[in-house]
């Protein structure tokens, strides 16, 4: 059987300040999840984590437990895996004040 993959991109040329989090996705049908943060410009500030966080209905977000370390520099790329996460899923990241960073976010599934 030929398993099903989607990729889809779910912050595009988004400047992150502050509470900063991608769009949520809606990923019940799939078994693995992998984020991609890519630095589209050189990070302003300190970079901190981003954790993957799990929805039960794509509004109400809880931590799941992964997390990665945001790109330090221009065209850094940072990758996150996450299992058993129900059905919505998305990236949040909290900077501090004075930190930035131009974002790229996709989210593959499979």
């Amino acid at each position: 059987m030929l398993r099903e993959s989607s990729t889809t991109v779910i912050a595009r040329n988004e400047t992150w300040r502050g509470n900063s989090s991608t769009e949520p996705v809606e990923a019940g049908w799939a078994s693995e999840a992998v984020f991609f943060v890519r630095a589209l410009r050189a990070p302003v500030g300190a970079m901190p984590e981003a954790c993957v966080e799990i929805s039960p209905d794509g509004m109400h977000w809880v931590r799941e437990g992964a997390s990665v370390a945001m790109p330090t520099q221009e065209n850094g790329v940072a990758a996150v895996r996450a299992a058993h996460f129900g059905n919505w899923l998305r990236l949040r990241a909290v900077l501090p004040e004075g930190s930035e960073c131009v974002v790229l976010v996709t989210l593959h599934l499979k």
